[in-house]
């Protein structure tokens, strides 16, 4: 057994439902052989009654959960930073070009390797992940995340319309390629998978009803797709689907409003849909960055808080600024400010748990990962900046828990993540 010491933050009951921080100086968290946490408690106390263990001396800044990121691009890894271009300027220009070149298998398995490297060393242990349009690229994801050990869902993106042509597929084609890939990864160590129309826009309802049949023939899988990120976008999936009140119900009409699905931005949704998106249970990863970079819009959390809906956070990563969900955090926070009192009034302690235990319960592994809770598993990071560096003396001169977490998301970058664990054990990428 190891004994891991050192200052330990987590939100195990929900801060927007009257949950707190919890914090432990100085604490102790006791992780069995098999990566799972046995006990956690004050060090002295643990450390009295298991004198036997491993120690792993974590004093000195913070430890948190592994983050969960519920939204992000793998093959865009390479086109961060195109900014001053809406949502689908920056397809047409940026985003569809590069994804294009993953037909390449070589150049997939490189960017795979970049990828995977950037979410682990931003502290990213889990994330829900848009695969390549090929089933070779994404087969390359799976086989890197796995390699370094990552929990990964993720899967084959599709689009049969409005999309280059050699982004394209059929519905037979992109249920028989999903469903060869479901067969290799899903439920395989960490990985499992899921089914991913690209949005509305690039599909037509034969793949919609493709999608669906995926999802019913594979037990276990999530939905991951778009939704009401852009004005322009939502026109558009409005006149492909004149029978459908909303763009919610490009979905719904398909069978693919569940609770296991999980949509992407939503920054212009209608009172009917955030009701009908809190009644199936469906969630909305939130991707602050992305929408301010697009100039897509502001997020309404309040409305999707009041409403029901359950959020997280994505980093999106093309369309954003990066993989740190410590960045993604800190933009939630200044959107929600720049709303004055329509704004929800987010709290550090609100910002871990999007980026923790929400992103957890999103993608279906609250009882997995997502806090410190005993019987879960030691998905970890270990925020520790240089010594003298400007968040390490802020860290030093925090006046409490919660002072010290808004400091790390307002501070906090890769550089400064000392150490990686998954279920116990280190991330080692190159």
């Amino acid at each position: 057994m190891r004994l891991f010491r050192g200052t330990f933050l987590d939100t195990p009951d929900d801060p927007f439902h009257g949950g707190v921080l919890r914090s432990a100086d100085d604490g102790g968290v006791l992780v069995d052989d098999t990566g799972s946490i046995l006990s956690r408690g004050s060090f002295a106390a643990l450390a009295t009654t298991h004198p036997d263990a491993t120690i792993v001396d974590l004093r000195g800044g913070l430890v948190l959960p592994g983050f969960v990121d519920t939204h992000v691009h793998f093959p865009q890894m390479r086109c961060i930073g195109a900014l001053g271009m809406p949502l689908l300027e920056w397809l047409e220009r940026c985003a569809l070009p590069e994804e294009a070149q993953l037909a390449d298998t070589s150049y997939a398995e490189a960017v795979a390797r970049e990828f995977v490297a950037g979410l682990a060393g931003a502290g990213t242990t889990t994330a829900l992940v848009f695969g390549a349009h090929y089933l070779d690229a994404t087969e390359a994801l799976f086989t890197e995340a796995d390699r370094v050990g990552l929990r990964i869902t993720g899967g084959l993106v599709v689009g049969d319309r409005e999309l280059p042509d050699d982004l394209l597929t059929t519905p037979s084609r992109a249920y028989d390629d999903g469903l060869t890939l479901s067969k290799r990864w899903h439920g395989v160590r960490r990985t499992r998978y899921a089914v991913i129309p690209r949005f509305s826009l690039s599909c037509t309802p034969d793949l919609l009803d493709a999608c669906e049949a995926l999802l019913n023939d594979v037990p276990g899988t999530l939905l991951a797709t778009h939704l009401n990120e852009n004005s322009a976008e939502i026109e558009r999936v409005r006149a492909l689907f004149p029978d459908c009140s909303s763009y919610l119900d490009s979905y719904a009409d398909h069978g693919l409003l569940r609770p296991t699905s999980v949509f992407a931005h939503d920054v212009h949704p209608t009172a009917g849909e955030l009701s009908a998106l809190a009644a199936s249970g469906a969630i909305v990863a939130h991707c602050p960055t992305s929408n301010s970079s697009l100039g897509s819009g502001r997020f309404p959390m309040r409305a999707h808080v009041e409403a029901g809906v359950r959020v997280a956070l994505g980093s999106d990563v093309g369309a954003g600024t990066g993989l740190s969900l410590f960045k993604e955090g800190l933009q939630a926070y200044f959107v929600q400010r720049s709303l004055g009192q329509a704004g929800y009034p987010l709290t550090a302690a609100h910002l871990l748990h999007l980026v923790t235990a929400a992103g957890a319960t999103a993608l279906g592994l609250s009882s997995t990962v997502g806090s410190f809770c005993e019987g879960k598993a030691y998905d970890a990071i270990w925020l520790r900046p240089p010594p003298g560096s400007p968040l390490e003396v802020l860290l030093r001169h925090a006046a409490s828990a919660d002072d010290a977490l808004a400091k790390a998301f307002a501070h906090a970058t890769p550089a400064d993540v000392a150490r990686v664990w998954v279920g116990g054990e280190p991330v080692v990428h190159p």
